[in-house]
C-alpha cells in the first residue's frame, strides 16, 4: 500500500490541515495526522492546496512545443488559418506522439492532472494524428487523465470521406465526437450539426465542437445545437467551444440562447482570447451554465502564444473579463478546477475524503493572490505520487 502524508495546507486557502492519501486516494483530512512508518512526508509550510488543474479545451496534436521555434505565418481568417496547418503539416515530420508528450510533461508541470484535447481527423492525415495521442495517451495515463475528441479541423461535409473517418476514430477510442463552424466552413448548417450528433448518438459518447460563427449566425449554430441535444436526449454530454456569439449578440437574443443551454445542459468553453468578444462569464454562470477554459492552442501554426499554465489561464478569463474583487478571480479559477472536471466528467475530483488524489500545492495567502501572481507549483500529486517539484515535471 503507497502512503503519502501531506502536512500544513490549506485546502482552497481556508484553514490548514493534513492529507493522508493511500492507494492514490485522499484518506483524512485532518490536524496533526500521525505518520505511517512507510509514509512519504511532503511539508507543504502553509501554502494553499487546490485540485488538480483541468485543461478542458487544448490541441495535443499540433503543438511544436519544445522543437526550434518557427515564426507564425497564418492569415487571420479562420480558413487561412486551417490551410496553413495543412501546409505546415506537409512541411514537418513532427510524431504527434511525442509532441503530446512534450506539452502534456509541460502542463504538469503546471499542475495539469486532467485534459480534454481536440485531435484533427481529415482525409489527408486519416486516423494518424488520434493514433499518435492515443499512444501518448497509454504512456502518460499514470501522471496525465486524457480524454480524446474526433475533431474534424477542416469539416466534414466539404471533404467527401470524413464522416466516414470520424465513425473510425470513435471506434478506435476518440470519447467524444467535435464539429467545426456548421455555415462559414460546412455551408451547410443543419447537414453538420445533424452528422455529429448522428455519429455521437450512435456510439453513446458525447459532443464537443468548436463554434468560432459571430452574432446571429453562430446563435443559429446554438439553436440547432440545442434542438439536436433535445431529441436525441443528449443533455448534459455537449460541449459548445468559444462560442463567440454569445458576447455578440444583443441581450434578448443572448437570454434566450442562455435559455436553450440551460434546458438543454450544453456547457460553454471559453479560454478569453485576446482578439474577439467572448462569452459573458458571470451572466452565464448565474444563470447556471456550466463553465470550463482551457489553453487552447500552444505554440504551433494557428499561434506562438500559450504555455499550458492553467493558473495564467484563469488569469486572462478575470483580466478579460475586468475583474477586480477577490470572489470574481475565484471564479476564474472555479474555470480551471472544479468547473472543468464537471463538463469533462471527471471521476472522484475534489480535496474531500474518498477523492482521488490529484493536487497542487501553490504558494500564496490567498487563491485570488495566486492566479494574480501564477507562482510555480511547489509541489503537483496525481494519483497520490509527485509527479512535480518546483515547477519541474518529474516524470
Amino acid at each position: 500500500m503507497s502512503c503519502l502524508l501531506l502536512r500544513n495546507v490549506r485546502p482552497m486557502g481556508g484553514a490548514p490541515f493534513d492529507l493522508r492519501v493511500e492507494d492514490g486516494v485522499i484518506a483524512e483530512i485532518a490536524t496533526n495526522i500521525a505518520a505511517d512508518p512507510e509514509a512519504a512526508i511532503e511539508d507543504g509550510n502553509g501554502q494553499l492546496l487546490v485540485p488538480g488543474f483541468v485543461d478542458a479545451h487544448t490541441h495535443l496534436d499540433k503543438t511544436f512545443w519544445g522543437l526550434p521555434w518557427r515564426p507564425h505565418r497564418a492569415g487571420p481568417l479562420t480558413a487561412d488559418k486551417i490551410e496553413n496547418e495543412r501546409r505546415s503539416r506537409r512541411e514537418r515530420d513532427d510524431s504527434p506522439e511525442d509532441q503530446a508528450i512534450k506539452l502534456m510533461r509541460q502542463a504538469i508541470s503546471k499542475g495539469t492532472t486532467h485534459m480534454r484535447s481536440h485531435v484533427d481527423i481529415d482525409t489527408e492525415i486519416g486516423l494518424a494524428n488520434l493514433e499518435g495521442v492515443m499512444a501518448a495517451r497509454d504512456r502518460m495515463q499514470d501522471h496525465m487523465t486524457l480524454q480524446l475528441v474526433a475533431f474534424p479541423q477542416s469539416g466534414m461535409l466539404v471533404r467527401p470521406g470524413t464522416t466516414e473517418l470520424m465513425e473510425a476514430a470513435v471506434k478506435a477510442g476518440a470519447d467524444l465526437v467535435g464539429g467545426i463552424d456548421p455555415s462559414v466552413i460546412e455551408r451547410d448548417p443543419a447537414g453538420h450539426i445533424d452528422g455529429i450528433f448522428a455519429v455521437a448518438d450512435r456510439h453513446g459518447v458525447g459532443i464537443d465542437i468548436h463554434l468560432h460563427e459571430p452574432g446571429a449566425l453562430g446563435g443559429f449554430a446554438i439553436e440547432l445545437i440545442a434542438d439536436r441535444t433535445r431529441a436525441l436526449g443528449l443533455q448534459g454530454k455537449v460541449t459548445v467551444s468559444h462560442a463567440f456569439c454569445l458576447g455578440m449578440v444583443d441581450q434578448p437574443y443572448f437570454e434566450e440562447l442562455v435559455g436553450r443551454l440551460v434546458d438543454n445542459g450544453i456547457s460553454i468553453m471559453t479560454h478569453a482570447p485576446g482578439h474577439v468578444d467572448f462569452p459573458p462569464i458571470k451572466p452565464l454562470r448565474e444563470a447556471g451554465v456550466s463553465l470550463c477554459s482551457g489553453s487552447d492552442t500552444i505554440r504551433d501554426s494557428w499561434t506562438p502564444y500559450g504555455n499550458a499554465d492553467m493558473l495564467e489561464r484563469a488569469m486572462l478569463l478575470g483580466y478579460r473579463s475586468n475583474y477586480r474583487l477577490d470572489s470574481d478571480l475565484e471564479t476564474a479559477l472555479d474555470m480551471t478546477t472544479f468547473g472543468g472536471a464537471a463538463v469533462i466528467g471527471a471521476k472522484g475530483y475534489g480535496l474531500e475524503v474518498g477523492c482521488r488524489a490529484d493536487f497542487v500545492v501553490v504558494p500564496g495567502e490567498t487563491l485570488a493572490e495566486a492566479v494574480v501572481s501564477r507562482p510555480p507549483r511547489t509541489l503537483v500529486v496525481k494519483g497520490g505520487v509527485v509527479v512535480a517539484r518546483d515547477g519541474i515535471c518529474l516524470v
